[in-house]
């Protein structure tokens, strides 16, 4: 950091990536006339790959933050005085939620990471199906 100085967190340079806050286009179910049913969502394969990317950069970072709130959590008071002890205390509490805070968000993170994962192997396991089934009627992909 410049000048020794710790670095000053500002709230406007960690934003989620906009397609992971602005909707997607996509269609939610199952598409007309495929017989299929249930809820859901549907991406192709790139846009499952970039959330997983993403959803796994965000659990990257609330991990690297986790520092922050382990040196909060290790804070000691100045002084040997009543008030540098109390305050202490106050700023371990906060440490202390802070660190489960980003711990769960970060499990989140990895959660959602996985789930993205697991459709993409069903993504990969629909596709082989389908061009097995293409093969044996004799055509080509």
């Amino acid at each position: 950091m410049p000048d020794g100085q710790p670095p000053v967190y500002d709230p406007n340079t960690r934003r989620a990536p906009a397609h992971l806050i602005t909707p997607h286009a996509g269609t939610y179910g199952s598409a007309a006339g495929t017989g299929a049913s249930g809820p859901g969502f549907k991406y192709d394969r790139a846009t499952l790959e970039q959330l997983k990317t993403d959803w796994n950069d965000m659990a990257n970072d609330f991990q690297d933050d986790l520092i922050y709130a382990t040196a909060l959590q290790r804070a000691q008071g100045p002084g040997l005085e009543y008030a540098s002890g109390n305050n202490a205390d106050m700023i371990n509490t906060s440490g202390n939620a802070l660190h489960d805070t980003l711990m769960a968000r970060k499990e989140y993170c990895r959660s959602m990471a996985a789930k993205y994962e697991a459709a993409l192997g069903k993504y990969a396991a629909a596709e082989d199906t389908h061009t097995t089934e293409i093969k044996q009627t004799g055509g080509s992909l």
